[in-house]
């Protein structure tokens, strides 16, 4: 008698079944995953913009002229993958930094102001805070 090797269409089909069910649980963790990863982008050019135009104001007693002064961080509108990055609010004594998101990180929006006040929005999903720029599960700040 002749003996057939191979799998049988029931056998393939719960492969193909058990392949579905981890894909529809690892992808949306997954997505999140690279989210949060392109999160620090954002603050991290945030925290720098931020030491740059209070160098500017150490040096000049003011945030106004910091728009045409390089290297302070409100010279101009500048942009990463994931971000456009801006300067709003600015006075001799204040100014709001921001970090507002694009493509896939479209409804994220980061800001710093003078006072070292942080800020995030976020989109449906997503938590936001008004008063910092991570959250915890918990609800506090990071």
């Amino acid at each position: 008698m002749k003996r057939h090797a191979g799998f049988t269409l029931i056998e393939v089909m719960i492969t193909v079944a058990i392949v579905a069910i981890l894909a529809a649980v690892a992808l949306p963790a997954y997505n999140e995953y690279v989210i949060r990863g392109k999160i620090p982008e954002a603050t991290s050019t945030l925290a720098v913009k931020r030491a740059q135009i209070e160098q500017f104001f150490l040096d000049n007693r003011s945030y106004l002229d910091a728009a045409n002064n390089p290297p302070a961080a409100c010279t101009s509108a500048t942009s990463s993958k994931n971000f456009d990055f801006d300067c709003t609010g600015v006075t001799a004594t204040t100014y709001t930094l921001r970090a507002v998101g694009k493509g896939s990180m479209n409804g994220f929006t980061f800001s710093v102001n003078q006072a070292n006040g942080k800020a995030s929005v976020a989109p449906s999903g997503w938590t936001g805070n008004s008063n910092c720029w991570i959250v915890r599960k918990s609800g506090d700040c990071a």
